[in-house]
């Protein structure tokens, strides 16, 4: 018969604990629980063969096993056993199997030495189990435990085996985290080539850029006396002068707009650049004027084409873009309609253009659309070259034309003026070298520059939808090269540019600063004058997109309401309250431009862009919308159509028939516009009696007020000595009153020869003697 033999007895021939016993029993299947308190012989000896070549070392084969042999061999050892050891079994396994190893170890059991079991109440059973297993002396004794107790000790050995088990599962977690910053930082590996940095970076991701490990980068830095930390911004300056003890070389990453300049149309953050990045790019000329006054046909004798016989009724109907060379030099041009009609894309051309060319017939003169068109050039503050076409007509009068425009503030130069007045007929092609070279010369006064070598910025000239491309769109490149294959975002659309086409017809694969090209790969027709901004991926163009379609759904229109005026004025946006102006008469009109002219201020101020007779008419609306101003009109009316652009718009439209009310509305609306003015008041003039109290940043002092008055909360000055006569004297300090004091009661004032006790806050040294001089800020509203 198989004997049985225990499994502390194992785990000791072993040379392990019970407990590395019990984990050996989980990890390999031997037929046995691991809780099993005995085994078979046969099983016993298996485990101890495992065991030898698990641990690699000799282990003693189980074999004749005598219980009483094994447990004699440590007989000193089992007598230093205490009863604490014991308990501590007690604790780690069952209560049962500590009574069992007292007893193996020849003591006896207390109800003090071990309260959670009873041996007294067992005996007799104890000594018939000892008869039963007389053979074997491994046989354990069974005994009765106290179940309440037994399930505590079970409740406890579960919830310390629970905790453990957490333990565990946290360390592995730690671990597992330790591990993936080792291989992130593993992996750092130094860039080759050229780096791109944004303007400001923290140490941390500038590391992570260069591949340089960020305490090398901050060695270099102390090294150059500053001292930074892992998460502190430095800026690309200070980066590149270290760049070169850390053998990298890295550049300024190129600016992008953000959504609320590209709605604005705000050119000026995605234009600018390094001045070293700069190169020469040709002049945008924008052509204006009235209706057939021979805008196209100019451009046409300087395309050598014949564009006017393509047009409706030889009217153009759209936005042209060309490019022509001129001693070695091209000039971009833009066409604009000279139809009223037309008026927002002549308003639009005018943004996108450098230099305005205004053409006046000689036979007809200043005409309406040309006022409009020099206001609109005005608005965009351009440079104005006017060409005096058809100067072949019998009855053009050369001499009263430049009597016009000397009258519009456009005084030619051969008359003591500023504004270049070229001869021009378009018809015998006289005078168009002339031009060509006045514009030139503007061109390099200018000093236009821009940069190839980034992303590329565009603004629209004009869209439609082509039956085989789709949606297609003229655009004139501000800055960088546009290339096939493009990310880019235009009205809150992501695209990618298909194709380029130039005014030409010709196919490109690539277009400069300043080259006119339509390009296809657009997923809506967007609006004349948007900004085409290229991104470096798909995916940044399409948040950038996302973000600006979120602009464009909260603000539609591209005017401004008063509000919005308003709050820009008291911003400091905006400095002009600008006012496109209609009356029913030439006298009406000039009496209430004058009227509002007149209204003055220093911070902002009226001024009129516009100013005709006649109903408020679209073109009006437009003007406005351009120009972020309101229309006013006196005598006028507005047809319902008028009224639904304006309010699509979102332009100011307000009609008087009294003049004083419609100047009281401008002076209100200014009246709001203008910040508070503070105004210093002298209240008093105190003596100082006696010190109370002195330090730094206070002081307690007795006085008496011989003028005037003080109030709590007021400020003063204080003056030491006599001044002398005729000479300013200038005060010792400055201080607040913090507490006002007349006998036993605080008091918010004290008058004129009352008695007094002050406290002072502020950098202020009283001595007696002194004299105090009492004032107090009040914030007034400006008048105009």
């Amino acid at each position: 018969m198989d004997r049985k033999i225990r499994a502390a007895a194992v785990a000791k021939h072993i040379g392990i604990s019970s407990q590395d016993l019990r984990k050996l029993l989980s990890e390999v299947n031997f037929g046995v629980k691991p809780t099993d308190r005995e085994f078979a012989e046969s099983l016993a000896a298996g485990i101890v063969r495992f065991a030898s070549r698990k641990y690699k070392r000799d282990i003693p084969p189980l074999i004749n096993y005598d219980d009483d042999d094994i447990e004699s061999e440590n007989e000193e050892e089992k007598d230093t056993l205490t009863v604490a050891k014991v308990r501590e079994e007690a604790e780690e396994n069952q209560p049962e199997n500590a009574f069992q190893a007292m007893n193996r170890l020849g003591k006896k059991s207390t109800d003090e030495e071990l309260p959670s079991v009873n041996p007294a109440a067992n005996a007799a059973k104890n000594k018939e189990d000892e008869k039963k297993t007389a053979v074997s002396p491994a046989i354990f004794r069974k005994i009765e435990v106290d179940p309440t107790e037994a399930a505590a000790a079970k409740e406890r050995h579960l919830e310390k085996e629970r905790l453990s088990k957490e333990e565990r599962e946290q360390d592995l977690i730690e671990k597992k985290a330790m591990d993936r910053r080792k291989k992130k930082s593993q992996v750092l590996v130094r860039k080759e080539g050229v780096v791109e940095i944004p303007p400001s970076i923290s140490i941390k991701e500038f590391s992570e850029k260069i591949g340089v490990p960020a305490a090398e980068i901050i060695s270099v830095l102390l090294k150059n006396g500053l001292m930074v930390t892992m998460t502190q911004s430095v800026d690309f300056d200070t980066l590149s002068i270290i760049a070169a003890d850390l053998d990298v070389e890295i550049k300024k990453e190129e600016r992008q707009g953000s959504a609320a300049d590209i709605k604005s149309r705000n050119l000026n953050q995605l234009l600018a650049d390094d001045v070293e990045n700069l190169i020469e790019r040709p002049p945008v000329i924008v052509v204006m004027g009235h209706v057939d006054h021979g805008k196209t046909k100019i451009l046409d004798v300087i395309r050598e084409t014949k564009v006017v016989e393509g047009e409706a009724g030889g009217i153009t109907q759209h936005i042209g873009a060309y490019q022509v060379t001129k001693s070695g030099k091209k000039i971009t041009f833009i066409d604009t309609p000279g139809h009223e009609a037309f008026t927002s894309m002549r308003a639009r051309g005018a943004r996108i253009a450098d230099v305005a060319i205004l053409v006046v017939a000689a036979d007809e003169g200043v005409k309406p659309q040309t006022i409009e068109a020099l206001n609109h050039a005005r608005e965009a503050e351009l440079p104005i070259i006017v060409a005096l076409n058809k100067i072949d007509k019998p009855d053009a009068n050369i001499d009263k034309i430049k009597g016009e425009l000397a009258g519009l503030d456009l005084a030619p130069e051969d008359w003591g003026g500023k504004t270049p007045t070229v001869l021009v007929s378009a018809l015998q092609k006289k005078g168009i070298d002339d031009l060509l070279e006045i514009i030139l010369l503007q061109s390099e006064l200018l000093e236009l520059k821009a940069n190839p070598n980034r992303l590329a910025v565009g603004t629209v000239v004009e869209s439609n939808l082509n039956s085989s491309l789709g949606p297609v769109a003229t655009i004139i490149i501000n800055t960088g090269t546009l290339s096939i294959g493009d990310d880019f975002v235009l009205d809150g659309h992501a695209g990618r540019i298909k194709t380029m086409i130039d005014d030409n017809g010709e196919k490109l694969t690539k277009a400069l600063p300043g080259t006119p090209i339509r390009i296809s790969g657009l997923d809506a027709v967007p609006a004349a004058g948007g900004i085409l901004q290229v991104y470096p991926s798909a995916k940044a163009a399409r948040q950038q997109a996302e973000e600006m379609m979120t602009l464009l759904n909260e603000e539609k229109a591209s005017g401004a309401m008063l509000s919005d005026i308003m709050a820009g004025l008291q911003q400091g946006k905006i400095k002009f309250l600008k006012i496109v102006l209609k009356a029913d008469t030439e006298g009406s009109l000039e009496a209430v431009r004058q009227a509002i002219e007149k209204i003055e201020s220093q911070e902002v101020a009226p001024k009129v862009i516009h100013a005709a007779v006649g109903s408020v008419t679209e073109t009006d609306v437009m003007m406005a919308a351009a120009s972020q101003g309101v229309v006013l009109g006196f005598n006028v009316l507005s047809s319902p159509r008028v009224k639904r652009i304006a309010e699509n718009e979102k332009v100011e439209v307000q009609n008087y028939d009294i003049i004083y009310n419609l100047v009281d509305d401008v002076k209100k609306i200014l009246f709001g516009l203008l910040e508070p003015e503070i105004l210093e008041i002298i209240t008093g003039q105190v003596d100082v009696k006696q010190i109370f109290f002195t330090k730094k940043k206070m002081a307690i002092v007795g006085c008496k007020v011989r003028k005037g008055f003080i109030e709590n909360g007021g400020f003063v000055r204080l003056f030491r000595g006599e001044p002398e006569e005729g000479v300013e004297q200038e005060p010792v300090g400055i201080g607040k009153i913090a507490s006002l004091q007349h006998f036993e009661n605080k008091v918010p004032r004290v008058e004129e020869n009352q008695e007094c006790g002050i406290q002072f806050e502020g950098k202020i040294s009283v001595e007696e003697g002194d004299r105090l001089e009492a004032y107090k800020l009040e914030e007034r509203m400006k008048t105009l």
